[in-house]
């Protein structure tokens, strides 16, 4: 009884009359192989994706920060970038992360985002060959290297061309259920009217929300071409659908973060939608142009034809369609840029007062690489959290009132905020295959995310009190002394500056800058000290209470040292490796 049910819908859906027994299309034998070798095919395409990202995912970051500089350029490098790892949703995520360090305009952006739609045309260009044949060959060999190897990077490898065996598998598995559908009237007649672009264009923009992947839709419509059930213009819709549906992926991974991000699944909507506004009553020449660039197969005739030509025409057609939209909208890209600003307007002052982590993206999780460089950003956003604590709290230790040292006591909790959230991050991480220089690197970045909540702590705690101290005991702090302690308090900032830099940059001279100015710290140490042992047998009031608030400054400003150079030291270890001790 359900299958006759679902066997009438169909025929309604197509305008005729229901079909009169379920003998004339078994739906079970269909839908089973339909949705299991969609299953293949979505597993495929991620357990592939996966593969690039660890594999080549490093050397993508790389590229991406250093080929961005024009919107030309940075179209390229989006191209490429999303071409390699076959996700323009972890694309879209690095370029953010490079917006919010002011590492990339957001003009630039909107090129590596308009790129990464070329990227993703890859994926139908691959699939609109017949190579279903070698799939079993693929999932066998990819397996065998992933079983055989000892190397993580091998092992990945062979996931890759496994995930892409399964991909074939899953295409076979899809074609072959569909078989039956060549002769049924009523599925004939509803593809006829996917031919009207916006109905092809809705259909393909729902099904690709609901899969997460343009890829996807793509693959599968090419694969009904394949079987002859799909024609060129129908083809040609439900792939410009797709590019709609798949902005749904962009727009759900920008809920809760930054503006920047937010802004850049906007230009991601603006330009997708445009782009198919521009082409939709224009599939019929964009048919002929595909049609005249593509092989033939005049030999045949009717569905054998259409199964022999439409699957690379339709490819050929996906690429073009965005290739051009790039090319068009390129020079567009400020407006594009101004237009998103204007949509996405900055936060209020009371929202941005509320601490976010502006780096930290589950999307990139699965990529060990991206997500520890996420890391390394978000520990650059805590960084500057502490350093603002640290030039603010010396005028208010030393001349401030309750209300001053009371608003450096709060700048911790962003502090402390934002230290949970790397250490949880990194948590997520650690659940991940990391190779042994991955987990090296993790180590150290947690021992930075530490040693800067160490030193918001001995500021809140330490330094606040000795500043509370002052208050009570009425001690005044004289100009010689505070010119010594000042002296310090900048030798102790270029520290961490330095270190700063080697944490986020991995700067071999910024940790040397750090370490080699021990012996001037020492010395700023010692000299600070006897001027106060001078200090201490001088004549005027409240001297020795002022004697224990000054050493406990210089003392804590020690200490803040200490863990500069401890995270420098950590973050660009000595070749041979090096053991941190206590030693300041």
């Amino acid at each position: 009884m359900p299958l006759a049910a679902l066997s009438s819908l169909t025929m309604l859906a197509s305008g005729g009359a229901p079909a009169t027994t379920t003998s004339e299309l078994d739906l079970f034998p269909l839908l089973m192989g339909l949705l299991g070798g969609l299953a293949l095919f979505l597993f495929g395409m991620e357990q592939l994706a996966d593969a690039l990202k660890v594999v080549a995912g490093e050397r993508m970051r790389t590229i991406l920060a250093k080929l961005t500089t024009n919107r030309v350029t940075g179209a390229l490098t989006g191209a490429f970038v999303t071409a390699v790892i076959q996700s323009s949703s972890v694309t879209t995520v690095l370029v953010v992360g490079f917006v919010t360090a002011g590492l990339m305009s957001m003009s630039q952006s909107i090129g590596v985002i308009m790129g990464a739609n070329i990227g993703t045309t890859i994926t139908a260009q691959i699939i609109a060959f017949k190579v279903t044949k070698y799939a079993l060959l693929l999932i066998a060999a990819g397996f065998a290297v992933m079983f055989t190897a000892k190397r993580e990077r091998r092992r990945q490898q062979g996931a890759g061309v496994m995930g892409l065996g399964l991909i074939f598998f899953g295409m076979g598995v899809m074609s072959s259920a569909m078989e039956p559908l060549r002769d049924y009237q009523p599925f004939l007649d509803w593809m006829v009217r996917l031919e009207n672009p916006i109905l092809g264009i809705l259909v393909g923009a729902l099904f690709t929300a609901l899969v997460q992947s343009s890829s996807a839709t793509t693959g599968i419509v090419i694969v009904m071409a394949s079987g002859g059930l799909i024609s060129l213009p129908a083809g040609i819709a439900l792939a410009f659908g797709s590019n709609i549906g798949t902005c749904v992926t962009a727009l759900l991974a920008s809920i809760g973060r930054p503006r920047e991000a937010l802004r850049a699944a906007t230009v991601h909507v603006l330009f997708n939608v445009a782009g198919v506004l521009v082409w939709v009553g224009l599939i019929d020449q964009l048919a002929a142009v595909v049609t005249a660039v593509s092989p033939q197969a005049e030999e045949l005739t009717g569905a054998a034809r259409l199964a022999a030509e439409a699957p690379r025409q339709i490819a050929n057609a996906h690429t073009i369609f965005n290739v051009a939209n790039t090319v068009l909208f390129l020079g567009f890209a400020p407006w594009f840029a101004r237009l998103s600003e204007r949509l996405v307007p900055d936060r209020s002052i009371e929202e941005e007062a509320v601490v976010r982590a502006k780096y930290l993206d589950v999307e990139l999780l699965s990529t060990p690489p991206l997500a520890l460089d996420r890391v390394r950003l978000e520990i650059l956003h805590m960084g500057d959290r502490t350093k603002k604590m640290l030039a603010s709290f010396l005028p208010a230790v030393l001349r401030g009132d309750k209300e001053d040292l009371e608003e450096i006591a709060a700048m911790d909790d962003a502090v402390d905020e934002l230290h949970g959230r790397v250490v949880t991050y990194l948590g997520q991480i650690s659940q991940q295959t990391l190779s042994e220089e991955q987990t090296e690197e993790h180590i150290r970045l947690l021992e930075a995310a530490n040693d800067l909540e160490n030193i918001g702590d001995l500021i809140e705690t330490n330094l606040v009190t000795i500043g509370t101290r002052r208050l009570e005991q009425q001690v005044v702090i004289s100009d010689a002394t505070r010119e010594v302690i000042e002296g310090f308090h900048v030798a102790v900032g270029k520290a961490f500056d330095a270190a700063m830099s080697a944490v986020t940059t991995k700067s071999a001279e910024a940790r040397t800058v750090v370490t080699s100015m021990k012996q001037e710290i020492n010395r700023l140490a010692d000299s600070a000290a006897l001027h106060q042992a001078q200090r201490l047998v001088a004549e005027e009031p409240n001297r020795l209470p002022a004697y224990t608030v000054e050493m406990g400054i210089i003392e804590n400003l020690k200490r803040i040292y200490y863990f500069t150079k401890r995270m420098a030291r950590a973050a660009v270890p000595e070749a041979g490796g090096e053991h941190l001790t206590s030693e300041a």
